[in-house]
């Protein structure tokens, strides 16, 4: 059985004061109706310790935004999945593709984060997503299949019960386009038909995709509705708590 999830990536956003406000607000309104949807919040790793108090024995879960694929060591600035832990944190996003883009996490580097989270029985939002150009070109399916092959393929099925996977189209974030639903839905179905050929349909039928690229609570719904779109992964929206409480209504 899937699970619909609605994650708010706030990247690098929110000082300690705004983020407690915000989670202030959107723990007030989550108070106000039902879901069955699981809430992930992704804030900064500084502001992740306050967070974890400020949230404890609530309905939303803290996520961190990457990880560092070494144990320990010499990595100024890193964060490992040790020091996640011992905060309560069992959730990361890895393989986003502002961290593919801008900071060198590679598919090879990126199957090794995913290695070193497992070790620490850590759940995963492992994203995919290709440029404009494979669009365009229509390598969009290859480039797709690489990215999951690489960095997830060699797991076994155990594994994939720490893993859901973001379905992210870079050129569809912060740009205010957004896939049309039925492009979602047709990548969210070739993901699955590759997970279910890796391992078997059982398996690919378990596993939640999410789709991430602007998201807003007026196209919600539509996107929701595809049968394997299981939630999103919201970057801008999730900033104001009365659009990602309403997207979460729209699950």
């Amino acid at each position: 059985m899937r699970t619909k999830i609605v994650a708010g990536n706030w990247k690098m956003n929110l000082n300690v004061v705004e983020s407690q406000l915000l989670i202030g607000e959107l723990m007030d309104a989550l108070s106000t109706f039902e879901t069955q949807a699981k809430i992930i919040v992704a804030p900064s790793f500084v502001n992740l310790p306050i967070l974890a108090v400020a949230t404890e024995n609530t309905t939303i879960t803290l996520a961190a935004q990457n990880v560092h694929h070494k144990e320990k060591g010499a990595y100024t600035g890193e964060v490992s999945a040790d020091m996640l832990s011992s905060l309560g944190i069992d959730h990361v996003i890895i393989g986003h593709s502002e961290r593919r883009a801008y900071y060198n996490d590679t598919d090879t580097v990126l199957k090794e984060k995913v290695s070193k989270a497992l070790e620490y029985n850590m759940n995963i939002i492992f994203c995919v997503g290709e440029q404009l150009e494979d669009r365009k070109t229509e390598k969009h399916f290859d480039v797709i299949k690489k990215q999951l092959e690489i960095a997830l393929f060699a797991l076994d099925a155990y594994a994939y019960n720490f893993i859901t996977i973001a379905y992210e189209p870079v050129w569809a974030i912060g740009t205010g386009e957004t896939a049309s639903p039925e492009q979602a839905q047709e990548m969210h179905a070739y993901i699955r038909s590759l997970i279910a050929k890796k391992h078997s349909a059982s398996l690919a039928e378990d596993v939640s995709i999410l789709y991430g690229g602007s998201v807003k609570p007026a196209n919600a719904e539509e996107l929701f509705s595809k049968p394997d779109v299981d939630g999103g992964l919201i970057g801008g929206a999730a900033l104001k708590a009365a659009d990602f409480t309403a997207i979460i209504k729209a699950i």
